[in-house]
C-alpha cells in the first residue's frame, strides 16, 4: 500500500489541521508500513500562489508546515517528507494531465466557485490547481489519499483523470482511492459552528491554533458556543456548537460520540468545555515543544527537506519519464 497526502503552506495550523490531517497522516503512515508499503506527505507550496500571497509569509509558511507534519509525529526515517517544489516532476505532470482534464470538470469544483466569489482577482492558477493535485498524487502510483471532507471532490476527479490518461495512452497510473476520517474531519469555528475552523474565515476567537499557549486554549474553549439548553448531545441539526465540542472530545481523546455523551449525561456545559479544552492541551502541548525545536533550527530542517526531495524524486521523475513515452514525446 502506498500513501500520500498534501497540505497547503498557508496560515497557522489549527485543530482542525490536526483532525482532518496530521492524525490521519500518523495513522496512515503506520498502517502503509505495517502493509509492507510506502508513505508520502507533503507540503503543497505551489497551491498556495493559487490564491493572493506575500513571499515572507509563502517561505515561513513553508517551513512551518514541514516541521508541522514532523512534530505530529510524521517520521522523516520512516516516510517521504519534502516541500512540493523541491520536486520539478510536479508541475512538468501536472501540465501533461491537463490534456486529459475538461473545463466542464474544473468548473465543477466547488471549492473553486467559493473562493472565486471572494476575490476580485481570480488567478488562472485557482482554476486549474485540481489538475496539480492530480499530478501530486499520482506520480507516486498511490493507492490510498487520507484528506478531510473538503478535498474529497478533487480525489474524486483525480480517480477520472488517472482513468482517462489510462484508456487514452495504456495502463500508466493507480488509481487511489480516498479516505476521510469518521468522527471529526471538518472541526468548526468554536464560535461559529456553522462554519469550518480556519484561519482566514469566521471568528478568530473561534480558531485553536496549534500554537496557542495552553491558557490561550483554555480560554477558547470555556467561551465557546453551546446552547441555551444544558443536555450534552450529538445533534447537528439542532444542537451545532455541542456537537462540535462532542466531536473534538472524541478525536482527541480516541473515544467514540457515544461514550462521551454518556460520559457527560446530566452534567451541564460548563465542566464538559472545561474538560474538552483540558483534552486538547493535552494533546497539543508536545507537539507544541517538538514544532519549537524543529523551527529552532533551520539548517537541520532545511537538511530533512534535501533528503525528502531527493527520496520523492527518486519515485516521482520515473512516473513522469513513462507518462511522456506513453503520450509521444521523444526522449531527449
Amino acid at each position: 500500500m502506498r500513501v500520500f497526502s498534501g497540505i497547503r503552506a498557508s496560515g497557522d495550523k489549527t485543530l482542525g489541521n490536526y483532525s482532518g490531517g496530521y492524525r490521519q497522516y500518523l495513522q496512515m503512515q503506520d498502517e502503509a508500513l505495517a502493509a509492507g508499503g510506502e508513505a508520502f506527505f507533503c507540503v503543497v507550496d505551489l497551491h498556495s500562489i493559487t490564491t493572493p500571497f506575500e513571499p515572507e509569509v509563502l517561505r515561513e509558511s513553508t517551513l512551518s508546515g514541514f516541521a508541522w507534519l514532523i512534530a505530529t509525529g510524521v517520521d522523516p526515517g520512516r516516510s517521504t517528507v519534502f516541500v512540493q517544489s523541491h520536486v520539478p516532476a510536479h508541475p512538468e505532470a501536472a501540465w501533461l494531465l491537463g490534456a486529459v482534464t475538461s473545463m466542464g470538470e474544473l468548473r465543477r469544483m466547488t471549492q473553486f466557485k467559493d473562493r472565486a466569489e471572494e476575490q476580485d482577482f481570480v488567478a488562472a492558477g485557482l482554476f486549474t490547481y485540481p489538475v496539480l493535485m492530480a499530478a501530486d498524487i499520482l506520480l507516486y502510483n498511490t493507492d490510498v489519499v487520507p484528506v478531510g471532507d473538503d478535498q474529497r471532490q478533487h480525489v474524486e476527479l483525480t480517480r477520472d483523470i488517472a482513468e482517462r490518461f489510462n484508456q487514452r495512452f495504456g495502463e500508466t497510473l493507480v488509481v487511489p482511492r480516498v479516505r476521510n476520517p469518521q468522527e471529526g474531519a471538518r472541526v468548526k469555528n468554536l464560535q461559529e459552528p456553522d462554519r469550518l475552523m480556519s484561519t482566514t474565515r469566521g471568528a478568530p476567537q473561534g480558531v485553536v491554533r496549534m500554537i496557542d499557549p495552553p491558557d490561550v486554549i483554555r480560554k477558547k474553549f470555556k467561551t465557546a458556543v453551546t446552547d441555551s439548553g444544558r443536555e450534552v448531545k450529538h445533534d447537528p441539526e439542532e444542537k451545532a456548537g455541542v456537537s462540535n465540542l462532542i466531536e473534538i472530545m472524541a478525536v482527541v481523546t480516541g473515544v467514540s460520540i457515544s461514550e462521551v455523551e454518556s460520559r457527560y449525561d446530566g452534567a451541564g456545559y460548563g465542566q464538559f468545555k472545561e474538560d474538552v479544552g483540558e483534552a486538547v492541551v493535552s494533546l497539543l502541548t508536545p507537539f507544541r515543544e517538538r514544532y519549537d525545536e524543529l523551527r529552532a533550527d533551520e539548517a537541520a530542517l532545511r537538511r530533512l527537506m534535501k533528503q525528502g526531495s531527493e527520496k520523492a524524486a527518486g519515485v516521482a521523475n520515473p512516473t513522469l519519464e513513462r507518462m511522456y513515452e506513453r503520450m509521444g514525446f521523444v526522449g531527449a
